[in-house]
């Protein structure tokens, strides 16, 4: 039973594996071409087309993809997105979830994935992390994205978390970001991800992954020297969002509003 099972599995796995390239591939001229007519309004339809392939990618490979407590956030305001990460599911999640577009901060290594590798470059800003001069150029260019009032998002972790810790201490680079453009932060928490498809088994399963946003954090008036408790601060208000749901046994769950209250108490209060 338990051979049928991994065998059932790694067929479901090559069938999204391939799933993914075909709609990435179809969505590819569709992302690209939109940035003809500039930065924000390209972009604009450039994430439209990127949202369907997230949303596309997981309704034909069963995966679901939900958001909570969007109503916190101003669609009229470009925030600092900030997520745990633990799966290349994250991606799909985080794109799905934010109302309309932002630009991520990606590591220069998703170049090499073919058909993805060939429109990251266009929706999100590149960085080689072993360069400081990649680095630097890359904080330029999110400033840039937000002085257009273009969102960002990056995750503070710096890479994805295969330890057993549900969060990773936190860089300094988005908080910093953050305080010399005076730009809020919005932290998400993306749930059960890890579950689905852990980096340290490439191993697939069907659910539902949701994204939990937070309060936005003003920055207003800081220094850099309020950047150490910033970080405390937002750290402990996602971890506490990651231990309500680990100590929950059914994803289910979530919706019930016992929980919501739980989670809503611990939101940047």
């Amino acid at each position: 039973m338990e051979t049928i099972k991994k065998v059932l599995l790694k067929l479901y796995l090559t069938w999204a594996v391939v799933i993914f390239c075909i709609i990435m591939t179809l969505s590819l001229p569709l992302v690209v071409l939109p940035f003809v007519l500039g930065e924000k309004r390209g972009g604009r339809i450039s994430y439209f087309f990127l949202k369907c392939w997230g949303y596309g990618f997981g309704i034909t490979s069963l995966i679901r993809f939900k958001a909570l407590h969007r109503e916190r956030i101003n669609r009229n305001e470009a925030y600092i997105y900030i997520a745990n990460h633990n799966s290349y599911l994250d991606s799909p999640a985080f794109v799905t979830a934010i109302p309309g577009q932002c630009r991520p901060l990606g590591k220069s290594e998703m170049l090499k994935i073919p058909v993805f590798g060939w429109l990251y470059p266009y929706v999100v800003v590149v960085v080689d992390r072993s360069s400081v001069a990649s680095r630097m150029a890359s904080m330029k260019s999110l400033k840039k994205k937000l002085t257009q009032g273009i969102s960002v998002f990056i995750f503070p972790e710096g890479s994805m978390n295969t330890s057993d810790s549900l969060l990773l201490p936190f860089y300094d680079g988005a908080f910093r970001l953050a305080v010399e453009t005076q730009t809020p932060m919005l932290p998400m928490v993306i749930l059960n991800s890890r579950k689905l498809l852990p980096r340290s088994r490439f191993e697939l399963r069907p659910g539902t992954i949701t994204t939990v946003f937070l309060d936005p954090v003003p920055v207003t008036g800081l220094t850099l020297k309020d950047i150490p408790a910033l970080k405390e601060r937002i750290h402990w208000a996602m971890q506490q969002v990651l231990e309500e749901f680990e100590n929950t046994t059914a994803m289910q769950r979530l919706e019930e509003q016992p929980l919501l209250e739980k989670l809503s108490a611990h939101f940047m209060k």
